[in-house]
């Protein structure tokens, strides 16, 4: 071989070269670089870059064959996605330093894509974090702005072969939902080849092939048979293979293993006796199993598309947020928040919609979205992006477009506020998929050895082999969570319960205790007594008072606002503005120092607390106490019945409260022991309260607050439930959300979702029948591969019916009124 002064070596004939990054033929020329040979420039930069940032443990991967940049790259190709028109119509979120677009990555194809395009952090400093959606093709990146443009990302992920494809419809913000019909195809060529070659196997059927001139015309079917199944088992059947050989380069085996392995079967003994002339082959069972198989996973994708069809934030989040018409303040459902409106956002409330700052000024705390907690100032004109909260004073926005559809519950399900509760590979389905094929293909293998070997019957051997993998396949018994679960979500969502996933119901049925918050849990804040005590106000200090309430969103404060509602706040902007949990917020109205709150907060700690079973709102002006605010709570209807049920049923019950122990003779009653009534508690109290509970007694605590100071012990339960009444008091660290007026029928959510445990279990075991009742046919060599095939999607069927009628059987027999 015969090397140029570039380093180029002619390529002879007679030699064959592969490209050690791509893992192509080198055609044209062989780039030897660092004792590897590269078929084209672009291959050994990818290569250099990847030996630079110590990443060739890709090539280690099974299965990595990296991909050949684009040769229709050029330096400046992404430089309009620098345009500010651009980059704000792409980014999904950014705080002027960290940044987050969401990339569709079309060459991603196999587990070594998914491991490069998430170690991009290694290949610059600037990208604090890359996650692969692999079944969308897509990478989402977040990244500090301020050291890489978009432009740049862009391209450094292009020079490693993974080009983004960015379209008009994005950058004008539109997304086309394309529907693949790749399976519907395969279902139809595989539906023809199966007709056909049954037509074609009659005289094989009623053994017609008997003379010479039969056996020939019976060859010449046989050949035609061949070729019908040959776009059906290397196409139509691509998929099995695929999934199993993926599975097999990650050293497992999964359910598409057994399938694979026993349509190569019937494929090479088909081809054996076509070849050889001893027989006429399977090409019908075969085609006729592929046909009926991609029925069934048809009927499961449509299935399970419907179930999860309206999982969006509708389904989700039964907020309200302050939109200002007119001067006048109304409380709407973010669904109905439009392009325009101006929306009031409270200390602490969350940002629903991307929005431009009308106020002079704002701090955002995006630790939801990035998990920096340090608050970012924003000015007016400024872009705010949703999933911040805002902190301090209320501030006014201008709706720039309406709720994402799938944000918001992206931000629910935020990695950085899981606390480890789900462990998905601890679920039933996960252990059964672990050790189920293995034990069908043992099954299959020692039934294979008896009738070879022990009864000495070959062709039945190879029968019962086939159709023992292909009647005991686990697809049901996967099934019967994950359809029981989706319907369930469904029921919890009609009925304005909302779990985050199907994980949070399957704890919620291991629930034995419930920990209740107070002030806006079980009180209801738009129905309280309100009277003032004291020095009388003026209408100045009136006007005063309810401006600083109205910038909180505490249940009180709230009732105060309701209160003074023929008091009209001013838009005066307010000065140093501050709310501590558990004591009271101030601020400063030009020179004069407003503060409301408990009597310590006020500043005299020496005043004594009133039991007369109210909460105490002290109001100081300029350090001058002039009263308080008597606000007598009315707790929701039926609680007492409600707590009851849940102790009959032999559930604890607790009550944790900031508040004073004002209450502390009402409620005594309905918790039954004084014990269990913890007043005075602070946020970090209640959570180290709930982990007791989970540690020294091993309970499985269901916490419920309103999501705005119960955050830690919300997360740190193990289903933690905020209440939603009329108030934008969405939080992470929740794994369901209730409407207030449904908080009453909890113990009939807590049944539903053991009963839907139950139905999981039955149709486990359903399925469990099938595949014993399927391989005692199998086994004794019975069973047609064709038969085996069709009792494939009939099970599905069969468990998706069962697990949807009694799921909503069990609903309503619970929630029935």
């Amino acid at each position: 071989m015969k090397a140029d002064l570039n380093g180029t070596f002619e390529n002879p004939v007679h030699e064959k070269h592969t490209c050690f990054h791509c893992g192509e033929a080198c055609k044209d020329e062989v780039i030897l670089f660092d004792d590897h040979q590269f078929c084209c420039e672009g291959c050994s930069v990818v290569y250099d870059l990847l030996k630079e940032n110590d990443l060739c443990g890709y090539y280690n991967i099974d299965g990595a064959q990296g991909i050949s940049p684009d040769v229709s790259y050029f330096s400046g190709k992404y430089d309009y996605l620098d345009l500010p028109e651009i980059t704000e119509k792409l980014l999904e979120f950014t705080d002027g330093k960290l940044s987050r677009v969401n990339l569709l990555v079309p060459k991603m194809h196999c587990s070594s894509c998914i491991w490069l395009l998430e170690q991009l952090h290694r290949l610059n400093p600037a990208i604090r974090s890359s996650v692969v959606n692999f079944p969308e093709k897509k990478v989402r990146i977040t990244y500090d702005a301020q050291q890489i443009r978009l432009s740049q990302l862009a391209e450094l992920i292009t020079r490693i072969g993974y080009e983004p494809y960015i379209s008009l419809n994005d950058v004008e913000g539109k997304q086309i939902k394309k529907w693949n019909r790749t399976r519907l195809y395969k279902i139809g060529i595989s539906g023809f080849a199966f007709g056909n070659i049954m037509m074609l196997s009659f005289p094989e059927y009623f053994h017609l092939s008997e003379s010479i001139s039969d056996q020939s015309l019976g060859n010449l079917f046989s050949i035609l048979n061949l070729a019908l199944s040959l776009p059906v088992f290397f196409y139509c059947a691509s998929d099995f293979f695929k999934s199993a050989w993926s599975a097999l380069k990650g050293r497992y085996l999964n359910i598409d293993a057994p399938i694979a392995l026993a349509l190569l079967c019937v494929f090479l003994t088909s081809l054996y006796q076509i070849i050889t002339q001893t027989g006429p082959g399977y090409f019908d069972s075969l085609a006729g199993a592929v046909f009926f198989m991609l029925i069934g996973r048809y009927f499961q994708d449509k299935t399970y598309a419907g179930i999860s069809f309206d999982r969006d934030y509708k389904s989700y989040f039964p907020v309200a947020v302050t939109v200002l018409k007119d001067g006048a303040e109304t409380r709407v459902p973010i669904t109905e928040l439009r392009s325009g409106d101006h929306m009031l956002v409270r200390n602490q409330e969350l940002i629903p919609a991307d929005a431009v700052l009308l106020s002079p000024r704002a701090l955002i705390d995006y630790s939801f979205v990035s998990g920096e907690a340090e608050p970012i100032e924003r000015k007016a004109g400024d872009t705010i992006y949703a999933g911040g909260k805002q902190t301090g004073l209320s501030v006014e926005l201008k709706v720039l477009r309406e709720v994402s559809q799938s944000y918001l519950t992206q931000l629910w399900n935020n990695d950085t506020f899981a606390r480890d509760k789900e462990n998905q590979n601890q679920t039933l389905a996960a252990r059964i998929n672990k050790y189920f094929s293995v034990i069908v293909l043992a099954i299959a293998v020692l039934t294979f050895l008896v009738w070879a070997l022990v009864l000495k019957n070959t062709e039945v051997a190879f029968n019962a082999f086939t159709t023992s993998l292909l009647v005991a396949c686990p697809c049901a018994l996967l099934l019967s969570s994950t359809f029981t679960n989706g319907n369930l979500l469904s029921l919890f969502g009609k009925n304005r319960f909302y779990p985050k996933n199907a994980h949070a119901i399957e704890r919620l049925s291991h629930i034995d205790t419930v920990v209740f918050d107070k002030t806006g849990t079980i009180t209801q804040v738009n129905d309280a007594e309100v009277e003032f005590i004291g020095k009388p106000l003026t209408e100045d200090e009136l006007v005063m008072i309810k401006t600083l309430a109205i910038q909180s969103s505490h249940p009180l404060s709230r009732m105060l606002v309701k209160k003074l509602d023929d008091t009209t706040a001013s838009r005066r902007t307010l000065s140093h503005f501050q709310e501590m949990e558990g004591a009271g917020i101030k601020a400063f109205w030009g020179k004069t120092e407003v503060k409301l709150g408990s009597a310590k907060w006020v500043g005299s700690a020496s005043l004594i607390e009133k039991t007369d079973n109210a909460s105490h709102v002290y109001v100081a002006i300029d350090g001058n106490i002039r009263g308080y605010f008597m606000l007598k709570s009315k707790y929701r209807p039926e609680l007492e019945k409600t707590v009851k049920v849940l102790q009959d049923k032999g559930f604890g019950t607790y009550l944790l409260s900031g508040d004073k122990p004002t209450d502390k003779s009402l409620l005594a009653p309905v918790f039954g022991n004084e014990s269990h009534l913890l007043f005075d508690q602070k946020p970090e109290q209640k959570l180290h309260f709930i982990k007791n509970l989970q540690q020294a007694q091993q309970k499985n605590v269901l916490m419920i607050g309103d999501g705005l100071n119960d955050a830690g012990a919300l997360r740190q339960s193990d289903v933690g439930l905020a209440v939603s009444d009329d108030i934008n008091n969405f939080s992470p660290a929740c794994d369901a959300i209730v409407e207030g007026n449904q908080l009453i029928r909890l113990p009939a959510f807590i049944n539903l979702a053991k009963s839907g445990q139950k139905i999981i279990k039955l149709s486990f075991a359903i399925s469990l029948l099938y595949n014993v009742f399927g391989l005692t046919f199998a086994i004794s060599g019975k069973l047609s591969p064709v038969i085996a095939a069709i009792l494939m999607p009939v099970s599905s069927i069969t468990i998706v019916l069962f697990t949807t009628i009694t799921s909503n059987l069990a609903a309503r027999k619970w929630l029935k009124n």
